[in-house]
């Protein structure tokens, strides 16, 4: 890890600011708050969510019925243990199982999705109504209790503007839930290019505890809960069963507990914050 003294751009502590070279100067971190971004690849082009990202790369899996919904129950319990049934939005909902989810438990729900494979999954397969776009471009339309993005935040172009748009879809008292990967991990640090979270190819940001919650108190939010999670928190019974040779050496090293939940070392950063009842949107 070298330190770089040219001047970056950071979303919580601005321009000018020394940061980090990590991962043999792939992602640059900041030296103040922790937030890490990807240095753009010059003979690379922009990512694409087609058919090849849902068959390829570790999502193959983003439409069996099984896992997913199994990630979807868990997700949805988190939630609910804040948030009571509403009306909810979730952005960037892939094949649409968590709305599936929350539909039954009594939200009325809507999806915004990028990809035209996974919104035509939602909509043809799971029933579940789906927009197909951009949220930042589609939530002028919306209004909801409850915005959810799970796994989007890391994706998108600019974080600030998304969090900037949920506010505007939310009103005051509104909810925020959102997941993303932890590079502040003992996963991560043990790992490094190997941590099967990195994903340079598609991930342009990378957070860490304190670097997302500044960033949601910087654009007008409060954080209610934050915790981590283990990659295997997500995963069946039967395939944590299994796999338990392999996967449990390794979280116990770095959660150091067997719990599948930590307050920062999991790989998983779960953060559920609201929209303050004082603060008007503009």
């Amino acid at each position: 890890m070298s330190l770089d003294l040219h001047p970056a751009q950071c979303l919580n502590c601005g321009y000018g600011q020394p940061h980090r070279q990590v991962l043999g100067g792939a992602v640059r971190r900041c030296t103040c708050c922790g937030l890490g971004w990807t240095v753009p690849d010059p003979t690379v082009g922009p990512a694409r969510y087609d058919v090849d990202y849902f068959t390829g790369g570790g999502y193959e899996d983003y439409f069996r019925n099984a896992p997913r919904r199994f990630e979807a129950g868990r997700r949805l319990r988190w939630l609910s243990t804040v948030v009571p049934p509403s009306v909810l939005v979730e952005a960037g909902c892939a094949g649409g199982y968590f709305l599936e989810a929350a539909q039954r438990a009594g939200f009325t729900v809507t999806g915004v999705e990028v990809s035209q494979v996974a919104a035509k999954f939602a909509v043809e397969q799971l029933r579940v109504p789906v927009r197909q776009g951009y949220f930042e471009q589609v939530a002028a339309t919306l209004q909801a209790d409850v915005v959810c993005a799970f796994h989007v935040l890391e994706h998108v172009d600019d974080p600030r503007t998304f969090l900037r748009t949920a506010r505007e879809v939310l009103p005051p008292g509104g909810w925020l839930a959102l997941e993303v990967p932890n590079i502040a991990s003992a996963a991560a640090t043990r790992l490094g290019h190997q941590w099967p979270a990195l994903q340079l190819a598609y991930h342009r940001w990378h957070f860490t505890p304190t670097a997302l919650t500044r960033l949601l108190a910087t654009e007008g939010f409060e954080v209610v809960r934050q915790d981590t999670a283990a990659f295997r928190f997500y995963m069946p019974i039967g395939f944590r069963i299994r796999h338990a040779r392999r996967l449990l050496p390794s979280d116990w090293i770095d959660l150091r507990s067997p719990a599948l939940t930590h307050r920062w070392r999991g790989d998983l950063l779960r953060v559920i914050a609201r929209r303050p009842r004082d603060v008007r949107s503009g």
